[in-house]
């Protein structure tokens, strides 16, 4: 997927698909590239997210720029995501680290235990928005649960594509594990520190990805030449 994604991304930023133009059918492309249909959608996919395409239904999938600024997860933008979870999730994890449960506890530890043993991308990605969520949970105030349910498929969005394009999901684990640790030990200090080393994390990946296409100096086989 990465590879398809690059190839067409390249092809937009060249101008063999400039701005206004249609792309070829999903058929046509899969034919081209010589790769599977649910492989291509997820390409697309990462062009939309990337303010790179629209998809209009019944007529297909559109240039609409040709370089990358903002990606968009759900209804929000990534920068406006970012910046609302560093208010929100640094200092939520520490009054999670001063007001956890025993049952907040086990709960964190059980699913990020899931999370490490998880190969599967999708059920990955779902636990994901919930561990977040859990140490919402964990700070004992409504509210701070509220504000991340409203960005959860958000958060979803941009962890799936992360994963994808990133190869985050150990980096994540770790990152995750430093917070369950910080809250077990009750401490808010270690606990802001994790979570803004995570979100840190976040952001640095999303910039490579952003700024750093992979590109290749041979067209995939089919495809748009350069």
């Amino acid at each position: 997927m990465e590879a398809v994604l690059a190839h067409l991304r390249g092809a937009i930023e060249r101008g063999t698909y400039a701005i206004g133009d249609k792309l070829p059918s999903e058929a046509e492309l899969c034919r081209t590239l010589e790769v599977s249909r649910p492989v291509l959608r997820e390409s697309l996919r990462a062009l939309q997210t990337m303010g790179l395409t629209v998809s209009k239904t019944g007529k297909g999938t559109f240039v609409v720029a040709n370089t990358v600024e903002d990606p968009t997860f759900g209804d929000y933008a990534a920068s406006d995501l970012l910046e609302v979870r560093r208010h929100i999730e640094i200092p939520v994890a520490g009054y999670a680290a001063r007001r956890r449960t025993p049952e907040n506890l086990d709960h964190l530890a059980h699913l990020l235990d899931r999370m490490e043993q998880e190969t599967d991308t999708t059920a990955w990605v779902a636990m994901d928005s919930l561990f977040h969520l859990a140490v919402a949970e964990a700070a004992q105030n409504p509210v701070f649960r509220r504000v991340i349910e409203e960005i959860r498929d958000a958060l979803a969005r941009q962890s799936a594509f992360l994963n994808e394009l990133g190869g985050r999901r150990e980096q994540s684990n770790r990152e995750h594990r430093a917070i369950v640790e910080a809250l077990l030990d009750g401490s808010e200090h270690d606990a802001v520190e994790a979570m803004a080393h995570h979100l840190d994390r976040v952001e640095t990946t999303l910039t490579h990805i952003v700024r750093n296409p992979r590109r290749t100096d041979t067209p995939m086989e089919g495809g748009p030449e350069a």
